[in-house]
């Protein structure tokens, strides 16, 4: 059985989340520069199975998409070239970067961490993610 990926993609680092082979829950694999994030997921791509990549989908709160596409569309793009017979799917985002810093403060992790980007990137594609899988549970 395959991974479930989820990238929440940003001009200077992205997050990164991976579901276990059960596809059960969701954890966090880290933030890395999205100048190297390609590279990454092709080596994770040959090392672990993983059956398809969530992409971050960046809207307002009309639903229009939001500024940051214009940056994501091309990695896309240049994933679906590099990669493809990966399914790629676009997962709504909206507010992740917020629930992930609440979720910090209920976790009670200090202040000077919460300030550290890497850690809220790779808890919002980790939120992406258990989102897109409750999206997908059959009840």
């Amino acid at each position: 059985m395959g991974r479930i990926l989820a990238i929440d993609y940003g001009r200077k680092r992205t997050g990164v989340a991976v579901t276990d082979t059960l596809k059960i829950c969701a954890n966090a694999l880290g933030t890395y520069p999205t100048h190297t994030l390609m590279d990454f997921l092709k080596d994770y791509t040959s090392r672990e199975q993983v059956e398809t990549i969530v992409i971050g989908l960046p809207k307002q709160l009309n639903g229009e998409p939001s500024e940051s596409m214009r940056y994501i569309t091309p990695f896309v793009n240049r994933l679906k070239k590099e990669m493809p017979q990966m399914p790629i799917v676009m997962y709504d985002e909206r507010f992740t970067s917020t629930i992930a810093h609440q979720a910090m403060i209920t976790g009670g992790m200090k202040k000077s961490d919460r300030q550290k980007k890497d850690k809220v990137d790779a808890i919002a594609a980790t939120i992406i993610l258990t989102d897109y899988l409750q999206s997908n549970t059959i009840l």
